[in-house]
């Protein structure tokens, strides 16, 4: 073994903590402001017809996605020109700023229209700093990672969403127990947004520590990709559908605790738990995918739980109707969360090992962030539009297969990537 794959082999945890951690910040606050969708609503887009602030806000959480391919295209392209230490900490700085600036924004009664402007500014900013972080993220951990690793290795890019979905989750379980919903209502939703800013100084800290990985090509990697006749064009369309299909999922997934408490009228305690399922799940489920994906292939990886998901989205839905009890939603939750977590870390691996390295980072951040933006971002809102219109409590699962069936079709396009199954190592 030469000196280099050495080095390669045994690069610190501390490293890899140092991303994963930074990345579960960023996406603490994210997330967190998608579980508080019908307070943030009365708070800034009051209403008197019902449903309306809920549309609102959601139409305010998907503003964060309109400038992540931005984000994606300036940091990615700084990453894969400057490295990936600087273009992180870059992305860190802002998310920070948007972290701290948007619980702290007045209520429409104080402030009137200033104040939808101001929450919808620090939205786009952190959709901004978010499309930025993903891309040179995930090449850090690629190029972090030995070769048969690598599968584990970007698995806990999306783990770490996962476990700050988890949290977010477990600090919304406490707040709706141990407040009244008035008091959720007026100030518990920022206190639940607060704990992101409380720790951007330990996350600044922890990157200033990364070493750099752009110019550290590892043994038997190639300057192209897998592929080397594949267009870049072909690359991006495959890629871009099937991430569409996950991020679908994840979001349809997500918005169970607004459609338990909202759609089904059940308690917001109880609506909470279905986060800290998806949470849990993904804790468990990203990295069992990637590591499994290391052993058997990427392809196979995401077929399966897709095919599996297409056959039990409809079942899972109608228990959670049909009983609407805490067991019924959390259990179905999780095991819906379990299935798609694996594929769509696996999909996050294979699309990133597709991608030539000197354009990983800003090519793998343009595709997830537009795939995100277009299909991620809007995942909810249409989601409560089309129940609303419809009045059907199904349309979450119609909307789950319909992409399922898309992300399939790209599947067939996707050659495979992994070492185990190529002979590269």
């Amino acid at each position: 073994m030469t000196t280099e794959q050495q080095a390669q082999d045994h690069l610190p945890v501390r490293q890899v903590a140092a991303v994963v951690t930074g990345n579960a910040i960023e996406f603490y606050d994210f997330v967190t402001y998608a579980f508080f969708a019908a307070q943030i609503g009365r708070t800034f887009f009051p209403s008197d017809t019902p449903g309306t602030s809920l549309l609102a806000s959601l139409a305010t959480f998907g503003a964060g996605f309109l400038t992540r391919p931005l984000g994606a295209f300036v940091i990615g392209r700084y990453a894969d020109r400057a490295g990936r230490k600087p273009a992180m900490l870059l992305s860190f700085w802002l998310m920070g700023i948007a972290v701290v600036g948007l619980p702290l924004v007045p209520g429409y009664a104080s402030i009137g229209i200033a104040a939808p402007l101001l929450v919808i500014g620090f939205r786009l900013l952190q959709g901004f700093a978010l499309g930025g972080e993903v891309g040179p993220n995930t090449a850090f951990l690629m190029e972090a990672a030995p070769a048969r690793h690598r599968g584990f290795y970007v698995s806990m890019q999306a783990t770490s969403a996962d476990v700050a979905v988890m949290v977010a989750g477990l600090v919304g379980v406490l707040l709706a127990t141990v407040l009244a919903p008035a008091q959720l209502d007026a100030w518990g939703w920022r206190l639940a947004l607060l704990p992101g800013a409380a720790i951007i100084p330990f996350g600044l800290m922890l990157r200033r520590s990364l070493l750099e990985t752009l110019h550290r090509a590892p043994a038997g990697e190639a300057e192209t990709s897998p592929d080397a006749a594949v267009s870049l064009m072909r690359i991006g369309l495959v890629s871009v559908a099937l991430i569409a299909t996950a991020t679908t999922a994840n979001y349809v997934l997500s918005y169970m605790k607004t459609y338990a408490g909202f759609t089904l009228g059940m308690p917001e305690r109880l609506a909470f738990g279905a986060t800290v399922a998806v949470g849990a799940a993904g804790l468990l489920f990203d990295p069992l995918g990637g590591w499994l994906s290391d052993r058997f292939g990427r392809r196979r990886m995401i077929l399966l739980p897709w095919l599996l998901m297409a056959v039990l989205v409809f079942p899972g839905f109608w228990l959670i109707e049909h009983y609407r009890t805490g067991p019924a939603l959390w259990a179905v939750t999780a095991v819906l969360a379990s299935i798609q977590t694996a594929a769509g870390s696996t999909a996050l691996v294979s699309i990133t090992e597709w991608l030539p390295r000197r354009a990983r980072a800003g090519g793998f951040g343009l595709i997830y962030a537009t795939s995100i933006a277009v299909f991620g971002g809007s995942t909810q809102f249409m989601t409560a539009w089309i129940t609303k219109l419809t009045g059907s409590a199904l349309v979450p699962a119609w909307y789950m297969l319909g992409f399922i069936a898309v992300g399939l079709v790209a599947l067939s396009q996707l050659p495979e990537t992994a070492p185990v199954r190529t002979g590269r190592s």
